[in-house]
């Protein structure tokens, strides 16, 4: 069963963040994700990487994954 610690475990090991939550009921998660790779990126390549970071759990494990990506500036500031 995937859990949000699950998800947060295979971001963390494909990307480098500052901060990260993850919050779900086993089918809807929603991720908190700051990381300074997100400088410089619009929002789509923001989200792929995060996407990446996650690989085949993506299409195979994870139905339902909403994002909210800031770089740790942006988090500072309310982002």
């Amino acid at each position: 069963m995937v859990t949000p610690e699950s998800i947060k475990a295979g971001i963390e090991a494909g990307l480098a963040c500052e901060h990260i939550e993850v919050v779900g009921d086993g089918e809807h998660f929603q991720a908190l994700v700051v990381s300074p790779a997100f400088a410089g990126r619009n929002r789509v390549q923001r989200h792929q990487l995060v996407y990446a970071a996650l690989g085949e759990r993506m299409r195979e494990e994870i139905h339902a994954l909403s994002m909210r990506t800031l770089t740790p500036q942006e988090w500072k500031t309310g982002g």
